[in-house]
């Protein structure tokens, strides 16, 4: 018998769906951290462009990426796989020819 625990039913996910998932948290943390993305991606030592896509969903990333992201949000890996706070939704600049 178990008492006070919930049963969490999993639902099927895609790949899509995690990697944009994994972009909005990194997005999140680190705006809770106050940093910038050329900040960030200067400390992490990455490009720019490479965060930015990261962000945008559009990056299927290694155990090392998530590793060295992690660390620098001063995160534990797992964190980047939680629900995402926001929702997918554009932000920033429209695209060119908008």
């Amino acid at each position: 018998m178990v008492i006070g625990s919930t049963v969490e039913v999993m639902r099927p996910a895609s790949p899509e769906s995690v990697i944009k998932n994994v972009g909005r948290r990194v997005a999140e943390l680190r705006g809770e951290l106050g940093q910038t993305q050329e900040e960030f991606s200067a400390q992490v030592g990455i490009g720019l462009k490479y965060l930015q896509r990261i962000e945008a969903g559009r990056e299927n990333l290694t155990i090392e990426s998530l590793v060295k992201l992690a660390n620098q949000l001063n995160a534990r890996v797992t964190a980047l796989f939680e629900p995402a706070r926001t929702q997918s939704g554009r932000r920033g600049r429209p695209p060119r020819g908008a």
